[in-house]
């Protein structure tokens, strides 16, 4: 399937729907997103809704993907440093967060998933990704601390280990649940004197589950 002009419509979707970081969207368009996904949903790849891909989780939508790398990206003209997500599911979000970090560490905790996303990956060569199996909920010490750290799934609260693990300086991006008992996107940013934690848009993310299956 040659995809690029669909890829490029989709940037320029994106770009309507307020994505303007350039490195972003340059991401955006090189992954190619067809890969991550069914066969059967090949034709859906380049639309703005999030797909099955198995074990009742999904794959995010291009604006949703694009919205949370952006915001680590804020203010950035170079690329991240470490950077640790939480959630591989069937890759995609890794394989775009490679084009804009210079290291990441990806966690998936369904085995299933983590096989998959490997076997997405492996053509691409991406020499910066690291796909670990394990409990996202601990986050990953040992490539500790990270520039940036960014989770596809929304508990009641972010884990301590998470923040524990950013950088002074570093940015989290991930769905929270609110004082409404609403899902919404938060941010968390590390300062030398603490955490300041802002709450954006409502969202709709599969619930954050510790242990390994």
């Amino acid at each position: 399937m040659d995809s690029r002009a669909l890829r490029a419509a989709m940037v320029r979707k994106l770009q309507a729907q307020g994505v303007s970081h350039p490195a972003v969207l340059a991401a955006m368009g090189a992954v190619e997103r067809h890969r991550f996904v069914d066969t059967a949903l090949v034709n859906q790849a380049y639309e703005d809704t999030s797909l099955p891909i198995g074990l009742g989780q999904t794959i995010s939508k291009p604006n949703v993907v694009a919205r949370m790398i952006e915001l680590l990206c804020e203010g950035r003209t170079e690329k991240l440093g470490r950077v640790l997500e939480i959630g591989t599911g069937c890759g995609y979000q890794a394989a775009v967060l490679s084009q804009v970090s210079r290291e990441i560490y990806s966690m998936e905790r369904l085995r299933g998933l983590h096989e998959k996303a490997r076997e997405n990956v492996r053509g691409l060569r991406l020499a910066n990704l690291h796909l670990l199996f394990g409990d996202g909920m601990l986050g990953f010490a040992q490539g500790a601390p990270y520039a940036a750290i960014i989770a596809a799934a929304g508990g009641e609260a972010i884990p301590q280990a998470w923040i524990d693990q950013l950088a002074v300086g570093g940015r989290l991006v991930a769905p929270a649940v609110t004082g409404v008992g609403q899902q919404h996107l938060v941010v968390i940013d590390k300062t030398a004197t603490g955490v300041k934690k802002t709450v954006l848009e409502p969202v709709l993310f599969v619930p954050l589950k510790s242990g390994v299956a």
